[in-house]
């Protein structure tokens, strides 16, 4: 039986083991033993021990516990970009499933696409001595962590290698992706195909395997269609009306990204020419809007990730490793609009 003290004049707020005991009659480190599963308690004490912690809903701090022993949390952290973009949400639930079948849970945090912000967001996961870091990065420079690194962290770099770090990477084959696209729409008779993108790495990977295709296919590359300055979707629409509006119009367009490709929708919406159109990335919508698109596996993304992090903690000191994951090309229609012959002769 507990003890008479009413459990709702304890102090308010988040119950602490103090309480716990208090109410139980015992001491703290009877508590102690009991939440730790030590044997040394006898029965009547811990069903005592776990009625009273169940009156209170008290929590163990396990990290607290793990911190105070000198080790690090059951905790990885992924530090994302735009918490808008569902393509992190995609990534971010494949290494949630994948950590729980290591006993391992997430802690989400994101820069919101801004360099400035990244070292002081990955700062605030790392004060909570997480078992890993998984980073998509975004600032020019990840040394840093170096420092991290030789204290034990795996730091697990997704979507784009690190700047000035060795660390292990998972990223896309954006410039096969972007390849076999320009590559279809070439088969598809197009020879003014522009990309449309940002300035990062993935869509310089992307230009690079758009590039590649023209020059293997003997077409010459147009300047003034390889546009990195569409950040936003809105940044986008603007690209293509100013592309569609000069004298001499592309037939087709690649999307750098999912964001890239809402932006292209909007514009081509109120355009009379019919211009093909191939994003990369999949996006909601885009297979009832019959859009073609080269789509990979975020999620796959996020479980390959966590597979490197659970390596890399037994292999602090290897060389850094990098997992390719292939795209694939779904038509869907769009990309398979022939080029409007008069457009051709002008």
């Amino acid at each position: 039986m507990l003890g008479d003290e009413d459990p709702m004049r304890l102090p308010p707020g988040r119950a602490r083991l103090s309480d716990v005991a208090r109410l139980a009659g015992v001491s703290a480190k009877t508590v102690s033993r009991v939440i730790t599963g030590h044997h040394n308690v006898s029965p009547s004490t811990r069903e005592r021990v776990l009625e009273a912690a169940q009156r209170l809903r008290f929590r163990p701090n396990h990290l607290a516990r793990d911190l105070r022993q000198g080790g690090v949390s059951r905790t990885v952290a992924f530090v994302m970009g735009d918490l808008k973009n569902p393509f992190y949400s995609h990534v971010a639930a494949g290494i949630e499933r994948f950590l729980a079948e290591h006993g391992l849970t997430m802690v989400l945090a994101a820069t919101g696409d801004d360099p400035a912000q990244e070292a002081r967001v990955v700062g605030a996961m790392l004060e909570r001595r997480v078992h890993s870091l998984l980073l998509v990065p975004i600032a020019g420079d990840q040394s840093y962590l170096a420092g991290e690194q030789q204290l034990g962290t795996p730091v697990i770099c997704i979507d784009r290698p690190a700047h000035n770090l060795a660390a292990d990477s998972v990223v896309f084959a954006n410039r096969a992706g972007a390849a076999e696209a320009v590559q279809s729409l070439l088969a598809h008779g197009h020879r003014r195909i522009a990309f449309i993108g940002s300035a990062m790495y993935t869509h310089d990977e992307r230009l690079a395997g758009y590039r590649q295709a023209l020059l293997e296919a003997g077409v010459a590359a147009v300047p003034q269609w390889e546009r990195q300055d569409a950040v936003t979707a809105a940044d986008a629409e603007r690209v293509v009306r100013e592309l569609l509006a000069g004298p001499v119009t592309p037939t087709a367009i690649l999307a750098g990204n999912n964001r890239v490709s809402t932006g292209v929708l909007r514009a081509l919406r109120d355009v009379p020419q019919q211009v093909a159109f191939i994003g990369f990335d999949d996006f909601d919508l885009a297979d009832t809007l019959g859009v073609t698109v080269v789509t990979h596996d975020p999620e796959r993304m996020g479980r390959e990730a966590v597979s490197l992090a659970i390596a890399r903690s037994s292999d602090l000191y290897g060389p850094p490793l990098q997992t390719v994951i292939p795209t694939q090309l779904v038509l869907r229609g769009s990309g398979e609009v022939p080029p409007d012959p008069a457009s051709l002769v002008r």
